[in-house]
């Protein structure tokens, strides 16, 4: 064999370099590469004195360096991490040969033990180091991180103890102690409740040890909060051995008595429910936990954790990133195929989403559903999304269970220090299918034929204690099964003979002094209004940019027009927008936007933040209102949908009382993030019993520009409104959009609010609101025809949005009397009783129309049929398959022809000369 093969030529480029870089500055090189070259130099020098040739050995120190870090980048190839199955062969191997090195080298002493910390060493125990820490029960991928600092910790971490736990007998007995509770636990259950669906944690139950050691170990080092998120799998398992959720409540939800308080109140299956409570470490420290309510859609609730514990971040730590951390617990199959993933791990470090590094758990059942993991995908491991932004990534036995609790105490002390994520890849098997019900040898027969052999981890860890004197009696370990199995027997005999159910707990602190709504609620919105004297105060501020700093021009002439927007009392949406906000400030309410562009707005109209001429500054004139303002935080975000509306979701969880708002750059771009609408937004209220006051702005309305970008699809958010589960609006005046904001946080409930934004409108001449309507009232749901006289109206034309412009400025054109145009402005809750009042007021009407740009099949008109009381014509584009042409010319011929026949017979009647 070629004794220089390509990791040899690789690396000794690099090494040369090294090494000039030593002789010329040695303080440039880490301690150990310069402790490896003082002694290199030494031994050279040695001979070059006697003048004698320096020996091959020479060459050979950099050869075994190459080892070494053969070992570091590649030894993860080669470890002992899968319980059940042979690991797949990677070549070339790690075998001396491989780096120009013989069996006849392996007593001879190399300098290059310095550089792992054992100093001068033979090649036999260098490589047994190595060895023992890269391929054991323990593999690591780090080789690629870019920073010194970073790489050269987790070396001198992992290498001083060669990666292997040294624990105390107290500590032993402690794992013990959990892992007996996560294996009989399941065991109870699954003789308990044969056959009901709980998605057990059997496989991977040394899960709950390395929980409990890293919560343990994390509030060691400061951390008063966290904040966990998981799917369906060992849920059960984390809330009653972990979180302190009561094994009396989890029997409760077997036994089908879950919920005490609302008998309207649906709930969701028990291992989708959230949790929150407090615990108190093993040292004393009182530490808080939340676990995220989570439904199906694997993996859709990893924006959700990092949005809430952003928000804790900034409400209740100060950014302090050393008191709250988030934990995601991932399955392998959905950690690879997942994209949602990939945008949480893009957001990590940005600063409108950063956290402060959130350790990764993949409890990696090597099987997904029943797709085996070669056809899962085609990366390596299933945690190599984590190499995208340079996370150390672990591969653990899930069988050992110390090796576990060692990595991921490492984790965490690695994140306290960085601030960054790391991935935890725990190699474990499911024992049962998918769940207790299925039948896994269908799809695997082979590995679960291996499975059903294989002993649990708690037998495996006993044998373990046993063999290293640990411990030296069994009984030991069954006393401990048994007093355990007799506690749950006692709850269990408790719940069949009581009939009390549970309670919810998940954040119920965050939300104290909110109630939940009543219908009656939505009849009238309260008076949001602001006198003038502070709308003037405030416009003063954020029209005016400091003086002696030179702006870009554009925006200096934006702020001119602004401040005589104020002067002639004609405010546009912009404008309008900015005011509700400042006003929301100044009373003591945070706001925070996020979404593509948001800062200076997609169609530039918003300009909250702007930049200082040829330079990076920049000045956010919401932000410098008052020195006793609420926090204004406004975010580009990253080009995500599902991420960032995840995220903003989880915020506004966390933050009842703050504006939460995230702002599509189009209205459609919401799809990318519609599994966060369906299974969170519409329906977490009668799911999780979880209100959210979140805000989306969807930009929408039919400008001839194409079928994308046209609609923001409202048919379907009217299609999962039920119960007042949100609010949908579409204001057509900049005021009742100023006081659709500020009623959001001026009631004593929340609910989401998705407001469709208009795009012509925001710089639409005939758009305008004055400071009047700002000063008086609130929120209108149906704005009445002031231009009609009721007396003479024959027909009542429906509509929204920024179609209402398009249809009075027809009906104007035409001088039509006999037409009232209504508004309405709240499509749900729908404003039945407004509507009501006003068919009343126009009680000679004969004829109802809903007129709408959208194709008949989208738009309101599906939800309006449901809810009208009388009998009403729709007058719209025929149906689509797509919401809108992509000729203009069309477009314009089609939209002309839809006003035409909501006044075809004044229409005529003016072109035959009759009024």
């Amino acid at each position: 064999m070629d004794k220089s093969t390509y990791l040899g030529n690789a690396d000794a480029a690099a090494l040369d370099a090294l090494y000039q870089q030593y002789r010329k500055d040695p303080e440039s090189v880490d301690f150990g590469w310069r402790k490896f070259f003082e002694g290199f130099e030494f031994s050279k020098a040695s001979f070059e004195g006697t003048g004698q040739a320096v020996p091959e050995i020479m060459d050979k120190e950099f050869r075994v360096i190459n080892l070494i870090n053969g070992y570091r980048q590649r030894g993860h190839l080669f470890t002992k991490t899968n319980p059940v199955r042979e690991r797949r062969k990677y070549s070339p191997t790690l075998d001396i040969e491989n780096f120009g090195l013989e069996a006849s080298d392996l007593d001879t002493v190399f300098q290059a033990g310095s550089e792992i910390g054992i100093g001068p060493a033979t090649l036999n125990d260098i490589i047994a180091h190595l060895k023992q820490t890269y391929c054991q029960s323990i593999g690591v991928e780090f080789a690629y991180i870019r920073k010194p600092e970073v790489a050269t910790w987790l070396r001198e971490k992992m290498e001083s103890v060669r990666n292997t736990p040294n624990l105390s007998a107290e500590e032993k007995t402690h794992i013990l102690k959990k892992l007996n509770e996560a294996v009989v636990f399941e065991n109870f259950l699954h003789t308990k409740y044969v056959g009901q669906k709980r998605f057990s944690l059997e496989g991977a139950e040394t899960l709950i040890p390395a929980l409990d050691s890293v919560i343990e170990k994390g509030a060691e080092l400061g951390i008063e909060y966290y904040v966990i998120g998981m799917a369906h799998r060992g849920r059960l398992n984390v809330l009653a051995n972990v979180m302190g959720k009561t094994y009396s409540e989890i029997f409760n939800e077997f036994e089908g008595k879950e919920f005490d308080d609302d008998s309207l109140f649906d709930g969701d299956v028990k291992y989708h429910m959230g949790y929150s409570g407090d615990v108190v470490s093993r040292s004393g420290k009182k530490i808080h936990l939340t676990l995220s309510p989570n439904p199906s859609h694997l993996e859709a609730v990893d924006p959700v954790v990092q949005g809430i514990a952003r928000a804790k971040l900034d409400r209740r730590f100060g950014n302090d990133e050393n008191r709250i951390a988030p934990i995601l617990i991932h399955g392998d199959a959905s950690i690879a195929g997942q994209g949602i993933v990939y945008e949480v791990v893009q957001m990590a470090q940005l600063s409108g989403y950063r956290t402060g590094g959130t350790i990764h758990i993949v409890i990696n059942n090597q099987v997904g559903f029943t797709t085996n993991y070669i056809d899962a995908r085609s990366s390596t491991y299933c945690t190599d999304v984590g190499k995208v932004t340079l996370c150390p990534v672990f591969h653990v036995n899930g069988d050992d269970v110390e090796s576990l609790v060692y990595t991921i105490n490492l984790a965490m002390e690695y994140r306290q220090t960085f601030h960054g994520d790391v991935f935890i890849d725990l190699l474990c098997y499911r024992k049962h299918g998918h769940n207790e019900g299925d039948e896994p040898r269908f799809t695997q027969p082979l590995l679960y034929k291996a499975i059903a052999n294989h002993p649990d981890p708690r037998k495996i860890y006993i044998d373990k204690l046993m063999s290293s004197k640990a411990i030296e009696d069994t009984r030991i370990a069954e006393k401990m099964q048994d007093e355990f199995k007799a506690t749950l027997e006692e709850k269990l005999n408790e719940v069949k003979h009581s009939s009390s159910g549970n309670r919810l707990s998940f954040l119920e602190g965050d939300w104290k002094g909110i109630r939940p709504a009543s219908p009656e609620d939505f009849d009238q919105s309260p008076v949001t209004a602001v006198k003038k004297t502070q709308l003037k105060k405030i416009a003063d501020k954020i029209n005016h940019l400091p003086k002696n700093t030179k702006f870009f021009k554009k925006i200096e002439r934006i702020m001119a027009d602004r401040r005589e927007m104020i002067d002639n009392n004609k405010l546009d949406w912009g404008m309008c927008e900015l005011l509700a906000y400042g006003s929301l400030l100044m009373e003591g309410y945070p706001v925070r936007i996020s979404g593509q562009d948001v800062e200076r707005g997609t169609f530039s109209h918003r300009h909250a933040v702007v930049r200082v001429e040829d330079s990076e500054e920049q000045y956010v004139p919401l932000a410098n209102l008052d020195p006793k303002q609420a926090r204004f935080m406004i975010y580009n975000s990253l080009l995500s949908e599902y991420g960032v509306l995840g995220f903003e979701y989880g915020y506004a969880l966390a933050s009842p009382n703050v504006l939460t708002v995230w702002e599509a750059q189009f209205g459609d771009f919401f799809n990318g993030a519609q599994i966060i609408i369906d299974q969170f937004l519409s329906s977490a209220e009668d799911k999780w019993k979880k209100h959210n006051g979140l805000v989306l702005y969807l930009p929408h309305g039919y400008e001839g520009m194409g079928a994308e970008h046209s609609s923001a699809r409202l048919e379907r958010f009217l299609s999962l409104c039920a119960e007042n589960n949100m609010q949908v609006v579409n204001c057509t005046t900049p005021a009742n959009f100023f006081h659709a904001l500020r009623r959001q946080l001026h009631r004593e409930f929340r609910k989401p609010l998705v407001i469709f934004t208009p795009k012509k409108l925001l710089r639409y001449p005939s758009c305008v609101s004055t400071m009047d309507e700002l000063a008086k009232g609130g929120f209108q749901e149906v704005i009445d025809d002031a231009k009609t006289d009721e007396d003479v109206v024959k027909k009542l034309v429906f509509c929204q949005g920024k179609f209402y412009y398009d249809l009075s400025e027809q009906k104007e054109k035409l001088g039509v009397k006999d037409v009232a145009i209504i508004r309405i402005e709240q499509m749900y809750p729908y404003p039945e009783k407004q509507v009501n009042a006003l068919m009343e007021k126009y009680k000679k009407a004969t004829s109802y129309v809903w007129a709408q740009e959208e194709p008949e099949n989208m738009g309101a008109w599906p939800f309006m049929i449901r809810m009208f009381k009388k009998p009403i014509q729709c007058i719209s584009q025929p149906a689509s398959g797509a919401p809108a042409t992509g000729s203009y010319k069309k477009f314009e011929k089609r939209h002309q022809a839809i006003i035409d026949q909501v006044f075809a017979k004044h229409k005529k009647g003016l072109e035959m000369g009759v009024e």
